[in-house]
């Protein structure tokens, strides 16, 4: 059975923590559809909640350590320790209506000597299913202790890929559509379920065989990178270049269908 490091311990513990709210809060807001106001400051409540809970057992294991959050934004601490990335609910629309496809999400970035960012742990937390994702770089992905790796599918016409449907308050709909319609006609099927960080797991477990999309935020892309970096994959910007956190645009899949994409979305984008 393999054996996880002390930190992925911390991050799975500290996510199994907030696991049960989030399963109790999925119920409620199940029933809350039917209701005229509607279930979204519960949601809200129920992220913020969350997240408070993962905090304080990120802060209790390493309380020197930096986090970013997706609701509190950057609490500071030794400039030289590594720093939490935590979404602690991924998909909260799916969520919002009662659809069961969500997760949390955690990663690890600790600096190069060099002083650029580098994601060294991953988990991402399914609560509903109780699966758990996670990463080390340079010892494999895994699903619980299952070795994780990417599809082994050569061409594009028996690939299922993934992406993030642009929606309102986002103007990357002209980019996303020219994408869209270069690489739809050329594979088995496209799918969209709602929550970046399941997208990149899946990518890394072979469910999906490739993954894209733009304008994601640290939060939602920082654990599945690993993931799907450690299953044998492979993720770039849309260049096919190594800047996916600066530019904000991730595109995942195994080498051979890696290539293949990037060919489609780079003729897409110069047309």
């Amino acid at each position: 059975m393999v054996s996880h490091s002390g930190l992925i311990a911390v991050m799975q513990k500290a996510a199994r923590k907030a696991a049960p709210r989030l399963r109790r809060d999925f119920g409620e807001v199940e029933q809350l559809q039917v209701s005229k106001k509607g279930p979204g400051d519960f949601v809200s409540m129920a992220d913020r909640q969350a997240e408070q809970t993962i905090v304080e057992e990120l802060r209790a294991a390493r309380p020197d350590w930096n986090l970013l959050l997706e609701e509190s934004g950057e609490i500071a601490g030794n400039p030289a320790k590594p720093r939490f990335i935590v979404d602690p609910l991924d998909g909260t629309t799916n969520f919002l209506h009662g659809i069961p496809h969500f997760a949390i999400s955690i990663a690890v970035e600790e600096k190069k000597p060099n002083g650029q960012p580098d994601i060294t742990h991953a988990l991402v937390y399914q609560p509903l299913t109780d699966e758990t994702f996670w990463a080390e770089k340079g010892r494999g992905s895994w699903l619980h202790d299952r070795r994780l790796r990417v599809s082994a599918r050569r061409y594009l016409d028996e690939a299922v890929i993934g992406t993030g449907i642009p929606h309102v308050g986002r103007s990357d709909a002209p980019k996303w559509s020219k994408i869209y319609n270069a690489i739809a006609p050329e594979v088995a099927g496209i799918r969209r379920f709602g929550a970046a960080s399941l997208d990149f797991a899946w990518v890394a477990a072979g469910r999906m065989d490739g993954f894209w999309e733009d304008d994601l935020d640290l939060w939602d892309s920082a654990a599945g990178l690993l993931l799907v970096k450690e299953a044998g994959g492979f993720v770039s910007d849309f260049r096919g270049q190594d800047r996916m956190m600066d530019r904000r645009e991730y595109l995942a899949a195994n080498g051979d269908l890696h290539s293949r994409l990037h060919k489609l979305v780079g003729n897409a984008l110069r047309a």
